[in-house]
């Protein structure tokens, strides 16, 4: 329970010190409709499914895990609709957070494959903490009124983004929630420890064709929020004869990650990730693990010719 109150106390000065941060994703190219509501495949008729589980600082009790969920299709030529799920847990259950979104995307056409979408995502947080038994080194159970009243709170939100795409690339813009929150409001003669302000979004990606069996996949993440660090993610995959992948991501000043995914059927995708810390966190843990699962539904049995999913 000590290293509990450790992450614990970790996590709420970073809480009140900085904005409160987004879960992270190393596999954020496919988890990409949970970040930006404006995502889009625009396969009619085809439904997109995908799961992502990440157990970060293994090893370091309490540490962050996070479960996304996401399903997606369009509908018509110009619309496509999504429905999300994140679920955050930190310190085993002492802190808690749940989020429901329903996506809306509308497409714009361009000449070829050129495409531009714009989304808004609308939906629900959930917030609770469970502080029960928490001790002191000495033993003693905490004073602290920080931990002494947990709560459990509804939270609406809405967030939007834009989204253009190819064939080859894209380039995502996004705000996944536009309504800053105070997670634990002043009570008692105690300020609020924690407030969820907006965090801005910003993704890139190419496919480049190396040979007949070889493509290089470069793309790129930066997370702005009012008062924290900015975030910043690349990475490099290379695709061997669209089935095999294999690559490596930098988080700066953070982590250094190995990639590996499988398309093991034209319909199934499965990938995983391990996150080595760099920063001091490094010598309370063993690194991060994140595993995802991409599935295509064909809803009509068109047979349609998949091309394989490249972010």
């Amino acid at each position: 329970m000590k290293r509990i109150i450790a992450i614990l106390g970790l996590f709420l000065i970073t809480y009140t010190t900085f904005a409160q941060q987004d879960p992270q994703y190393t596999h954020y190219m496919y988890n990409m409709n949970v970040v930006n509501p404006a995502y889009a495949t625009a396969k009619q008729s085809v439904l997109d499914l995908g799961a992502l589980y990440r157990t970060q600082w293994v090893g370091a009790v309490g540490g962050p895990k996070t479960l996304t969920a996401f399903a997606h299709m369009p509908v018509n030529k110009k619309i496509e609709l999504g429905l999300s799920v994140i679920s955050d847990d930190i310190g085993d259950g002492a802190k808690k957070e749940n989020n429901l979104y329903a996506d809306f995307a509308y497409i714009l056409q361009f000449e070829g494959s050129h495409r531009l979408s714009f989304g808004m995502k609308a939906g629900f947080t959930n917030m609770t903490t469970n502080f029960n038994g928490f001790q002191l080194e000495s033993g003693n159970t905490t004073t602290d009124e920080a931990f002494n009243q947990n709560i459990n709170v509804f939270k609406p939100n809405v967030g939007a983004g834009a989204f253009y795409f190819t064939d080859k690339y894209y380039i995502g813009l996004s705000v996944p929630n536009l309504l800053p929150t105070k997670h634990i409001e002043e009570r008692q003669g105690i300020n609020a420890l924690g407030s969820e302000e907006m965090h801005f979004f910003t993704t890139a990606g190419y496919v480049f064709q190396l040979s007949d069996m070889f493509k290089l996949k470069p793309a790129a993440m930066a997370k702005f929020a009012k008062g924290a660090p900015v975030t910043v993610d690349v990475s490099a995959n290379v695709l061997y004869n669209n089935r095999f992948e294999l690559g490596a991501a930098y988080r700066i000043d953070d982590s250094v990650s190995g990639l590996m995914a499988i398309n093991a059927t034209k319909n199934l995708k499965i990938g995983y990730a391990y996150d080595h810390t760099l920063s001091n966190l490094g010598q309370f843990n063993s690194g991060t693990h994140e595993v995802f699962l991409l599935f295509n539904l064909d809803l009509l049995g068109k047979g349609y010719d998949k091309s394989p999913r490249f972010f």
